[in-house]
């Protein structure tokens, strides 16, 4: 009878540890939340110090990069004009950019952004940058003038 209680007072514990893993590993991610406070606060960060230095920091500074969540900013012809998670995107024309199932992602965002001005995408594929995989991710986008700002959650 103590082995028993040993063994069952273990496998307690493994269970605990294994849930407290999950949702330390859960808090390691970006939430809905996260990322649509993070594109307003975009938003509100191009108003006040114009889109030169907010596309900047948006690139190259630390201000919008949390865990895997990142600011990018596009043209409405799909021009990127920043990118928190891949500098080397800025400046290029990405209308026509797919996800591995061949879904468009940048030509998606485009006409959210022109139709509703703002929302959150469909389910698509793209690199996480916290773990170099390709994760399922939803976008939260909100047009400002003739540019949309985003943000997006992995899905795991």
């Amino acid at each position: 009878m103590h082995l028993f209680s040993f063994f069952k007072a273990a496998l307690g514990a493994t269970a605990l540890s294994l849930m407290m893993t999950g949702a330390a590993f859960a808090a390691d991610q970006g939430t809905p939340a996260e990322a649509e406070a993070m594109v307003k606060k975009a938003v509100a960060y191009i108003a006040a110090n114009g889109p030169e230095k907010a596309y900047e920091e948006f690139t190259n500074g630390k201000t919008f990069k949390d865990r895997d969540l990142y600011v990018f900013a596009y043209d409405l012809n799909g021009k990127n004009l920043a990118h928190g998670a891949n500098p080397k995107l800025v400046g290029k024309d990405l209308i026509g950019l797919k996800d591995p199932d061949g879904k468009l992602i940048i030509q998606v965002l485009v006409e959210l952004s022109k139709t509703k001005g703002k929302g959150w995408s469909e389910s698509f594929k793209f690199r996480n940058p916290v773990t170099e995989k390709m994760d399922d991710k939803v976008v939260y986008v909100e047009r400002v003038g003739n540019t949309f700002v985003g943000s997006g959650v992995y899905k795991k």
